[in-house]
């Protein structure tokens, strides 16, 4: 079979399961969910054997210690797994939610209501636990899911989608909700992205080389964001130590993630008082400085480290500091540390990112600190999803309208 009829087959499956999950029940699906973490646990041995496959393959291949590191379930990291699925479970189910309701003088009443988007296809590299992550929301939204991981865990995936199909085949919620890519062809990817009329939107969680790659192949939109490059800006007045205890938060607590800050800016203002506490900190905390000016010059400003290493810039005022985030920025988490609530605001109002932080860390641009439970990714794009992507997210929604019963309502 071809790559082009296997993905279409996938799709058209996908697109029947998706309208069968239309008629579900909240309850029905979140006792589905609950039988796909019993089958998760049933089924944690072979889990265990597909991963260490994968794992010994990985370090054979000679992939970093990071990527093993990332596609290592540990006993851990399994129970947070499924753990999640129970929590996604409990979450309150966004499908069907009026989201307001008008009545018109013609005598119409329209509801704005809740729906599913249909056929997500995701993409995603190295953690096995995504695959379960992701069907769980998919599922509790009503949404048909295909998933495609990285051939590096092609064998863990392979287990985690047979024991989250033994939980479906056990539930009212259809088997085709969720299938697995299993072709480790790359053009796979690109038919997923071309499936018109057959998969509604592509969520890609990986690099930004897959990112660019998925947006450039697709025909179906694509819920994406290319990098995190993310801001803390020290105001005049500022507390400086405050300032440091954040900066400190943004960037050393999980310098991997896209939410971890790139690039400090400092007013120059406070920049002779507060530089040399940024450089004690930085040698305490093993963190690389690229100094430059707000123009450029050999400072690559846009850059996303993911690691132990910080561009820092003096700025002139908040104003230069807006300039440079929305110069710079990838839109994604932007903060200032100031005690000027005028700043603050001006800040937060001109600084076009997905989350703008007064007085607090970069580090929170997450679903479970937002408190949307779970979430399927960190969008900084600006239609239909921005910021973290929850279940709410994972929806869109229709206009439903009701005219007279007696004698029906039409348009003068």
């Amino acid at each position: 079979m071809t790559v082009a009829k296997e993905i279409h087959g996938l799709c058209v499956r996908a697109k029947a399961a998706s309208r069968a999950m239309r008629k579900l029940t909240h309850s029905a699906k979140d006792a589905a969910l609950e039988e796909i973490a019993s089958a998760l646990e049933s089924a944690k041995e072979a889990i265990y054997a597909a991963n260490a496959e994968d794992v010994e393959a990985a370090k054979a291949a000679g992939l970093s210690p990071a990527m093993v590191d990332r596609l290592t379930l540990t006993e851990s990291r399994f129970k947070t797994m499924v753990a999640g699925v129970r929590e996604v479970m409990h979450l309150p189910d966004p499908v069907g939610h009026r989201i307001w309701r008008r009545a018109r003088p013609s005598g119409i009443v329209i509801d704005k209501v809740r729906e599913p988007l249909g056929v997500i296809a995701v993409v995603f590299e190295s953690r096995p636990n995504v695959f379960v992550d992701t069907a769980a929301l998919c599922l509790k939204t009503s949404n048909a899911i295909i998933l495609r991981g990285g051939k590096e865990a092609l064998r863990s995936n392979k287990a985690l989608a047979a024991a989250v199909r033994a939980g479906l085949a056990a539930s009212e919620v259809p088997e085709d909700a969720v299938q697995l890519v299993t072709t480790t062809e790359h053009s796979a990817v690109s038919e997923l992205v071309r499936a018109v009329g057959l998969v509604d939107v592509a969520i890609p969680r990986g690099g930004e080389r897959l990112i660019r790659a998925m947006c450039e192949a697709a025909l179906i939109p694509v819920l994406k964001h290319y990098k995190g490059v993310c801001h803390v800006y020290v105001d005049e007045g500022a507390d400086l130590k405050m300032a440091i205890r954040i900066l400190d938060n943004s960037k050393v607590q999980r310098p991997s993630a896209c939410n971890a800050a790139e690039c400090l800016l400092i007013h120059e203002a406070v920049a002779e008082r507060f530089l040399p506490m940024v450089h004690k900190w930085a040698d305490k905390k093993g963190v690389a400085l690229h100094f430059g000016g707000v123009e450029g010059g050999e400072v690559d400003w846009g850059r996303e480290f993911l690691g132990l290493e910080l561009n820092v810039g003096v700025v002139k005022d908040v104003k230069a500091a807006i300039a440079h985030i929305n110069e710079y920025g990838s839109g994604h988490s932007d903060a200032i540390v100031t005690a000027n609530p005028q700043h603050a605001k001006r800040f937060q109002r001109e600084v076009d990112s997905a989350a703008v932080y007064w007085n607090c860390s970069t580090r929170f641009t997450d679903g479970a600190e937002f408190g949307m439970g779970a979430e399927i990714g960190i969008s900084t794009d600006k239609l239909h999803a921005r910021g973290p992507m929850g279940l709410e997210e994972l929806t869109t929604y229709k206009y439903v309208v009701h005219g007279s019963p007696v004698t029906g309502t039409v348009r003068k």
